[in-house]
C-alpha cells in the first residue's frame, strides 16, 4: 500500500492532522539496538510547529511514546510503534473548506480519488503525516551512525532568491541549528528571516531548496535497474509535502557542461579508490561510490495564503475562499529534518539490503 515505505527496513505512516493522533510502525528494525523515547525526541522537536517566530503558531508537545517493539531499552526485532499525540488541534478553523477545496492543496485531488475527504486541517495530506516518518528517520539515522559510521545532514540553501553555497564536506550539525532558518550561512540565514518575516506580514508564503548530504557511505549501496540509489532518495523526497523538484549532483548544472569536466577522474591511496571530484553526487550506475552523497530538494510556497482567491466547491460551483488557521509562512526550517529522516530511511533499507545480498 502507498503508506508503506522501503523493503527490508519498512515503515508504515498513520493518522491525520486533527485526528487523536500520528505515528509509525518499523518493521526490520534489527535487534539489540539501544532505543528509548529519548533517541528519537530531539529529531520531532526540530520538526514540531510553533518552535520559532518563522513557523506556524500550532502548539504541539510532539511527545513520542514507544507503544511496542522495544524492551529494556533495546530493540526486539520486532514491529515498532510509535506514537504521538495531537493536543492542539482546531478542526473549528477549517470549516469553510468543508465544502471548498483549497486552490494548490490536496483538497480536490483527494476527493476526486476517494469520493471522501478529511477536511480537517488537510487530513493525510497535511505535513502532520511527517512526524512518522522523522521518528522513524530518528531509528534509521542511529543505525546508520552506528553500525556503519553514515553521517545524515540537510540544511536550508535557498529562500526564494536569498541562497548560499553549502560546503557539503564540512558543514555540521551545529552550523545548522545555530539560527532558527536552519541555514549554515549566518548572513544569509538572518536575509532568509527577515524575509520570512515579512512575507508572513503580508499573509503570504515562500518556498525555496534544501541540501541534503549523507557522509561516510561506502561503495555499493544502490540496486539497479529500478531501485537506484539515487532513484530512491528521488522518491523519497518527492513524497514529502511541498516538495516540487529534485536533483544530485551537478544536476541540472550537468546538462550545461561537456563530458570531459564533468566526469569525477578516479585515484588509488593505499588501495582506497576516491575521486577528485564529485559532480556525480557519491552515486554511479545507482550504486554508491564511497564519495559524500548529496542533493538538493526544491519546496513550493506553502499553498494557504491569508488572501481571497478562486476556487470551487463540492458541488463544482464557482467561489472564492479566504484561508483561516495556522500554517507555516516557508516550509524550509521544518523540512530540514524530514529531509534528513527521508535521507536515512533510504540508505539504511539499502545498507540492509547490500548485506544481505552481497555480505
Amino acid at each position: 500500500m502507498a503508506n508503506s515505505f522501503g523493503h527490508l527496513f519498512r515503515i508504515t505512516t498513520w493518522g491525520e492532522s486533527h485526528s487523536g493522533g500520528v505515528g509509525v510502525v518499523v518493521d526490520g528494525c534489527p535487534p539489540r539496538l539501544p532505543l528509548t523515547e529519548a533517541d528519537i525526541q530531539p529529531e520531532l522537536d526540530r520538526r514540531r510547529p510553533g518552535q520559532s517566530k518563522i513557523t506556524t503558531r500550532r502548539m504541539e508537545p510532539d511527545t513520542v511514546q514507544i507503544l511496542s517493539g522495544a524492551f529494556n531499552g533495546k530493540t526486539l526485532g520486532t514491529p515498532i510503534c510509535l506514537w504521538v499525540k495531537n493536543e492542539d488541534a482546531r478542526p473549528e478553523a477549517y470549516l469553510e473548506i468543508r465544502d471548498k477545496f483549497r486552490p494548490s492543496h490536496a483538497d480536490f485531488t483527494y476527493f476526486a480519488k476517494f469520493g471522501i475527504r478529511n477536511w480537517q486541517g488537510g487530513g493525510r495530506a497535511s505535513a502532520r503525516e511527517t512526524v512518522g516518518r522523522v521518528a522513524a528517520g530518528a531509528i534509521a539515522k542511529k543505525i546508520l551512525r552506528l553500525r556503519f559510521g553514515v553521517e545524515v545532514l540537510a540544511c536550508v540553501k535557498q529562500v526564494q532568491k536569498i541562497a548560499t553555497d553549502i560546503a557539503i564536506e564540512t558543514v555540521k550539525a551545529s552550523d545548522i541549528e545555530s539560527n532558527i532558518a536552519r541555514c549554515p550561512d549566518q548572513a544569509a540565514a538572518a536575509k532568509m528571516i527577515r524575509l520570512i518575516e515579512r512575507v508572513r506580514r503580508a499573509g503570504d508564503t515562500v518556498g525555496g531548496v534544501i541540501t541534503g548530504i549523507a557522509r561516510g557511505a561506502p561503495a555499493g549501496w544502490g540496486e539497479p535497474v529500478f531501485d537506484k540509489l539515487g532513484a530512491d532518495l528521488a522518491k523519497a523526497m518527492m513524497s514529502l509535502p511541498a516538495a516540487k523538484a529534485f536533483e544530485i549532483g551537478s544536476g541540472f548544472a550537468g546538462a550545461l557542461m561537456t563530458g570531459r569536466r564533468h566526469n569525477d577522474p578516479f585515484r588509488a591511496t593505499n588501495k582506497k579508490v576516491f575521486t577528485k571530484t564529485n559532480f556525480s553526487g557519491g552515486i554511479q550506475g545507482g550504486i554508491s561510490n564511497g564519495q559524500t552523497i548529496y542533493f538538493n530538494v526544491a519546496f513550493k510556497p506553502v499553498a494557504t495564503v491569508m488572501h481571497e482567491q478562486q476556487t470551487v466547491d463540492v458541488r463544482l460551483q464557482n467561489t472564492t475562499l479566504k484561508a483561516r488557521g495556522r500554517h507555516d509562512p516557508c516550509v524550509l526550517p521544518r523540512a530540514v529534518p524530514m529531509v534528513e529522516a527521508m535521507t536515512a530511511l533510504v540508505l539504511v533499507d539499502h545498507a540492509l539490503r547490500h548485506k544481505a545480498q552481497c555480505r
